[in-house]
Formats: structure tokens, sequence, C-alpha cells
């Protein structure tokens, strides 16, 4: 169903960065933001290669607090499917989700907690998809490191890969940030190159793992024997 890359990718531990807290009374909650979920399933499946439905969202409860605002409960349950690249396969996930509007209005009351229940049940639902969806945050045991210092990549067999996936599994861990943000390394006369879309606002990454631009040929470049080194 999954391609090398997406396999290894889904096996990353979460970086820590992407990470955000909230207080519920006494406790502190740590959570994805829904539109990183979304950026991270265009990165990993591709833009066209999943999408979603609503099976069902409704209104669950209504009231007053005593500052006259009107509080409204909506349950959603959202269908999340994932295809492989050829479409001739598929994988869906299901779950249920919640979220609480708070307004002077029940126009933005019904919106708030709509918007709320549809996006917790998506952050659900892909949750099962492993780390890189928040999964690793359901365990308290864990401590989520950041992954340009700490990330260890999959073991993965050596036999009959291409030239890009030995590279990943051979090069030093420190190059899993550059991954993880979707970028690939080859093999080019001596050098390794970064490959991948939209490099130049992912710059300060590249850079940080030691790689230079070469003006002539457009590249960010790294000697092997460097990397060797």
């Amino acid at each position: 169903m999954f391609n090398d890359k997406q396999t290894q990718i889904l096996a990353y531990e979460l970086d820590s960065s992407r990470v955000k807290k909230r207080s519920k009374g006494n406790i502190t909650l740590s959570y994805l933001e829904g539109f990183d979920i979304i950026e991270t399933a265009n990165r990993i499946f591709g833009f066209g290669n999943w999408d979603y439905h609503i099976s069902k969202l409704e209104q669950v409860s209504q009231e007053t607090n005593h500052n006259q605002n009107h509080i409204i409960c909506y349950k959603a349950v959202i269908n999340v499917v994932i295809h492989d690249l050829t479409h001739s396969k598929h994988i869906s996930r299901e779950d249920v989700g919640f979220g609480t509007g708070i307004a002077k209005t029940l126009s933005d009351a019904h919106e708030g907690a709509a918007k709320e229940a549809v996006t917790d049940a998506l952050k659900r639902a892909f949750r099962t998809f492993g780390n890189q969806f928040g999964n690793s945050l359901y365990d308290k045991s864990r401590q989520h490191q950041n992954q340009s210092s700490t990330q260890q990549l999959p073991p993965q067999t050596q036999q009959q890969q291409p030239l890009t996936q030995q590279l990943q599994n051979n090069t030093p861990q420190d190059y899993a940030s550059l991954y993880n943000l979707g970028l690939t390394l080859v093999e080019q006369n001596g050098n390794l190159i970064v490959v991948g879309d939209d490099i130049f606002a992912k710059k300060d990454s590249i850079k940080a793992c030691g790689f230079r631009w070469d003006s002539a040929s457009k590249v960010w470049y790294k000697p092997i024997e460097q990397q060797a080194a």
C-alpha cells in the first residue's frame, strides 16, 4: 500500500517543534494543530492521494452560560481515505470528534462547534497512521525529541534498494530532518545532492546539515568524502 519512503517517514519519531500545548484545568495537554495534520498528509501521501468525508455531523447539546453566551456542542464522524500512487488500492480510517462553540450569537456558536468537531475527528482518524500524526502523544511515557538531533531511521533491507533509499539508510541521522521535510538525497559526481519540492523555503534546514549552494547548477550539494569524514 505505502511505498518505502512513505513507510520510513511514517516511522519517524514526532518532531517536538510541531507539538503544541494547552491547559485544561490543572492538566497540560499536548496536541497537533489541524493545519499541521493536513500539511503532513499532503507531504507524505500527495495532494491528490487522500481525501475525507463527513459521515455524521450533529448537535449534541445547547445551553447558555452566566454571560449569556450560547454554548453548543457538536459531534462529527470523519472517514479518511488514503490511496496509493496509482489509485488502485486504498485504506480508510474513521473516528469521532467533538467540538464546542461559545458565542453571543447562535450562528457563531454553531459554526465554531461544527468546525472544531470536524477538525478533532480528522486528527483522531489520522493518528491511526502513527507518529507523524500524533499517535505517540497518547503515550505519556515517551519523550518527544527534536528529530534533527535524535531521529533514528528504521532498519531497512539493503537488498535491491534504489540508490536514494540506500543513501537514506547509510547517511548520518542528522539528515532525518531533511527526509521529514519531504526532501531526498541523491549521489551525483561524488556529491550528495538535495532534491525535492520547495527547496528554497527549506534552505535553513539544508544549510544546517552542511550543504552548500552552487549558483551555477542551482543545487545544494555536499562532497561525499566530507560526509564520510
